[in-house]
């Protein structure tokens, strides 16, 4: 076992930060059910697919049910309040044929995700499955057992461990693995362990390095605007059914319940370190920059079972996902693939990974793996070969195409991310947004571009009348994107709305990628009713913002400034904190505020000295500045106007902003 306390540096200030991407969002009942059926168009494009690809191969419903040992009905995880927090039960409808309104190829992968229970994979290894978007992996060691990534939610992860001790022995947890920094893979955790047997060192947490820092920062500087954009990726407020919410992609939904995080106390930092927790060894393999900018994945000697966390999956990849983050290295991701195959590829008679299900056998093992690797190399090399011929990425998008000897395998399908969405992610990461067509330098923003778009095709009638033929032609592509032209140059116009939103909505019935389809829905949705009423707590987590560094805070605070209304204006703060004696200059110049860390500065405009609570609840926007300084939190020297000036500069962010048509309020 290693030391529980919390590791050196900057990790300490994490210890009970518990986000996500929807950590401030209140759980609201789902949208009305008012779509519309399929068209003729999409029904014969559907009904095609059946033809196109492999459904009479069935080993993937052999190895999703392999080894099943027990579930609980429905899944039905419920929290503290009885409300459900999981289910299974609404996806009931996926027992039926594909209808008209899925693409057979999502649909195959919805059936299979809607499996759900306690697996067994080998002797002495489990999988908790479909009781979250994510898998728990567990390991029994001598005594105790060790835990793979405790899904999203402290009640999911409770309801799978005691699946697990219901039908296993009642061994206590001894370890918890948390593959990377995306919270569907740690969020759970105080369902499967507490802090006080952390510290006490009954429990070790192994995580890889720089999973702390990428696991609160990722979505804190952006994440009003990635918050947001997720509704859209993952539709979670989209009715479950036939025309509209039938799958994630990479599980069924995100679970409803709380989440939690636990710091790591072990941090794994390079290939081939190896740990041996209650007689079981691992060796671990670092991933980062891939699906995740800290990531592992792991091989069990005794079990001769490879854990790819999320690294090869049943489907191709995000390399960009809609939410927004960093773009993802896809040539890196093909050559860890790569290793993993070299190192392990014949060590292994199972591979699983952190969501879907396992491949069991040597040799499919290894098929599995080089379909991944080269799924991922070979959208990389085509990409850059076309970016290098002079393409741009619509056309790289429209042009690329899978062979048939990767684009046949059901792992290697869009059902999250896409061909042609990550080769337009490739392109960006190479060359940035901008094509090298002056045209495209500095063009019109949506709302004039629209205007004069209507106005030079003979106005918004004659414009809806050619896009009706056109979506009778089954052409919804170019319908939707012509409708949106209109929405953004007449947004009250009811008419080109509802056109738009019956063409997203046709798109949305033709996706494959389950993130194409809930963006194209839950469009639609927006631009018949308007953007969508979410319940919500504060605008940011406040576990959140009493756990980031105070750097950070003051990071966030930078990008929450209005530049306009600051311009002009210069104030020099210095901070001290008096609960961890810590100071920092705060500079208000050239319209930016920036900070330096350890300084103080003598002829400052005002020194401010509070707790670092006080200043977290005006950033939360439970307390103004001045209702602090009035009941004494905050204590300010010089002139106390001058701190009033400077916080009366932060925006608060419309976390509901529109995205199907223009936005209300100016930036």
């Amino acid at each position: 076992m290693h030391s529980s306390k919390c590791l050196p540096g900057r990790l300490c200030h994490y210890a009970r930060v518990f986000t996500f991407i929807f950590g401030a969002m209140g759980v609201s009942p789902a949208l009305s059910e008012d779509a519309k059926p399929a068209e003729p168009a999409v029904t014969a494009a559907n009904n095609a697919v059946l033809s196109k690809l492999p459904f009479t191969d069935r080993a993937d419903f052999e190895d999703v049910a392999r080894g099943f040992v027990a579930t609980l009905p429905d899944a039905l995880v419920r929290g503290p309040n009885g409300n459900v927090v999981w289910s299974q039960k609404d996806f009931a409808f996926l027992e039926n044929d594909a209808p008209d309104s899925v693409n057979p190829s999502l649909w195959r992968q919805a059936q299979l995700n809607h499996s759900h229970g306690l697996f067994k994979v080998v002797d002495g290894l489990y999988q908790i499955r479909g009781f979250d978007i994510s898998n728990m992996t567990l390991i029994e060691g001598d005594t105790g057992l060790i835990v793979v990534d405790p899904l999203l939610g402290i009640e999911t992860a409770s309801a799978a461990l005691d699946l697990y001790y219901q039908h296993r022995p009642r061994r206590p947890v001894v370890a918890v693995i948390y593959t990377h920094s995306h919270a569907d893979h740690w969020g759970g955790v105080k369902g499967v362990t507490s802090e006080s047997d952390v510290a006490s060192g009954k429990v070790v947490i192994l995580a890889p390095e720089g999973f702390l820092e990428s696991a609160v920062s990722e979505n804190v500087i952006a994440g009003n605007a990635m918050r947001r954009r997720a509704l859209y990726q993952f539709g979670p407020l989209l009715p479950k059914g036939e025309r509209g919410l039938v799958d994630a992609g990479l599980g069924k939904t995100l679970s409803l319940g709380r989440t939690s995080l636990i710091p790591p106390t072990d941090i794994i930092r390079k290939t081939g370190e190896k740990r041996v927790i209650d007689g079981v060894e691992i060796v671990f393999a670092m991933a980062p920059a891939t699906e995740a900018p800290a990531e592992l994945y792991m091989y069990y000697p005794q079990f001769r079972v490879l854990n790819m966390a999320e690294i090869a999956t049943h489907n191709f990849h995000n390399l960009l996902p809609f939410r927004g983050s960093e773009v993802r290295d896809g040539l890196a991701w093909s050559k860890y693939l790569n290793e993993a195959l070299d190192a392990f590829g014949d060590k292994a008679d199972a591979v699983i990974a952190q969501h879907h299900w396992p491949i069991f056998g040597g040799e499919r093992v290894q098929d599995y793996l080089k379909n991944q690797r080269d799924l991922y190399k070979y959208v990389h090399d085509q990409t850059v070969r076309l970016m290098n011929q002079g393409f741009t990425a619509p056309e790289i998008a429209e042009r690329l195409q899978l062979p048939s000897s990767l684009g046949n395998r059901w792992e290697n399908r869009d059902y999250y991310g896409t061909v042609r969405h990550n080769a337009k992610a490739i392109y960006q990461k190479y060359l940035g947004w901008y094509d090298d067509n002056p045209a495209n330098l500095d063009p019109l923003p949506p709302i004039e571009a629209a205007k004069k778009y209507v106005a030079y095709m003979g106005g918004a009638d004659a414009v809806i009348r050619r896009a009706r033929e056109d979506f009778q032609k089954g052409e919804y592509r170019f319908v939707a994107e012509i409708a949106n032209k209109l929405v953004f140059a007449d947004p009250a116009n009811q008419e080109a709305r509802n056109l738009a939103a019956d063409a997203y909505e046709q798109l949305g019935y033709l996706a494959e990628s389950a993130t194409w389809r809930s963006a194209y829905l839950f469009g639609a949705y927006e631009l018949r009713h308007g953007a969508v009423k979410v319940g919500r707590g504060p605008a940011l987590n406040p576990e959140t913002v009493r756990s980031i560094p105070t750097e950070m805070l003051f990071d966030l605070l930078g990008v929450q400034l209005n530049g306009p209304r600051a311009d002009g204006k210069h104030i020099l703060v210095n901070w001290e904190f008096t609960d961890s004696q810590s100071s920092f200059v705060l500079t208000l110049e050239h319209s930016a505020l920036t900070y330096l860390a350890n300084k103080h500065i003598a002829g400052a405009d005002i020194s401010v000295a509070s707790t670092r609570d006080a200043l977290n609840e005006i950033v939360l926007r439970r307390a103004t500045i001045a209702d602090a300084i009035q009941s004494g939190q905050i204590k300010v020297a010089g002139d106390v106007g001058k701190a009033i000036e400077l916080f009366s500069l932060f925006d608060t962010f419309n976390p509901v902003f529109e995205i199907v048509e223009p936005k209300k309020l100016s930036d």
